[in-house]
């Protein structure tokens, strides 16, 4: 979410530091290949018609190494562990690919290094749910504290944050800190933190709080109203 520096190590393959990329000793470079005359390819004759096709000897390279590196197997290249500083950009998101140009594979005979791809995995927060920029979470709170009003401390990436609970909030309400969510990438600025206010209704009661709440229930009236479908769907949704 902030970025990061990370040192990673990987394997590639690299010339070959004994023949210098020739597949050959020191001093004795590949030979002409016979079967091809060093033209790589070789003709068939089929009837009035002439085919040419890769020396199956050289594979179309033209030469031959008869008596290989013994480093590398005549191949020119070897396979080394290779170390390389990750800037991690903040505001990543998971799937994000680096490429580092340059820092891949050497190529054969003398040809060019590849690209190095780095992709990123996200690993999901205990309680935050990332969507775009914003982050979402859950906060379980008792029914005096949305009924009469109160401030408690939700977390952040930054560590808790007071929150104002409204007299009166019902279950289910979000409330949008802004700019307490994920960086723009790349970018200035910062998505919201959206926390959902969830009542919480305790299982067991003790006798007291049984009795304070009849007597709480004898003071209030609420109609037992049915409702729509579709508006019973949308409240699930706030506990989906």
């Amino acid at each position: 979410m902030f970025g990061k520096q990370v040192e990673i190590q990987f394997r590639r393959a690299e010339i070959c530091a004994d023949c210098r990329g020739t597949g050959a000793p020191a001093g004795r470079g590949p030979e002409t290949c016979k079967q091809c005359a060093g033209r790589g390819q070789v003709r068939y004759q089929q009837g009035f018609f002439s085919i040419a096709r890769t020396c199956p000897i050289c594979n179309g390279s033209g030469q031959v190494i008869t008596d290989p590196c013994l480093q590398c197997n005549g191949a020119g290249l070897t396979d080394r562990r290779h170390t390389i500083s990750v800037s991690v950009p903040a505001g990543v998101e998971d799937g994000t690919r680096i490429r580092y140009q340059g820092e891949g594979d050497a190529g054969r005979s003398g040809g060019g290094k590849g690209d190095l791809y780095v992709v990123l995995s996200v690993k999901a927060h205990e309680f935050f749910e990332r969507d775009g920029n914003d982050l979402h979470c859950v906060v379980f709170v008792s029914f005096p504290q949305v009924a009469l009003g109160d401030e408690i401390q939700v977390p952040t990436l930054e560590g808790d944050t007071a929150l104002r609970i409204h007299e009166g909030t019902q279950s289910g309400k979000e409330y949008r800190l802004r700019g307490k969510g994920v960086p723009h990438l790349n970018e200035h600025g910062r998505g919201d933190l959206v926390v959902q206010i969830v009542v919480q209704t305790p299982k067991k009661f003790t006798k007291a709080q049984r009795d304070l709440l009849r007597q709480l229930s004898e003071t209030m009236h609420i109609e037992n109203k049915p409702t729509s479908r579709s508006l019973l769907g949308k409240m699930k949704d706030l506990f989906s």
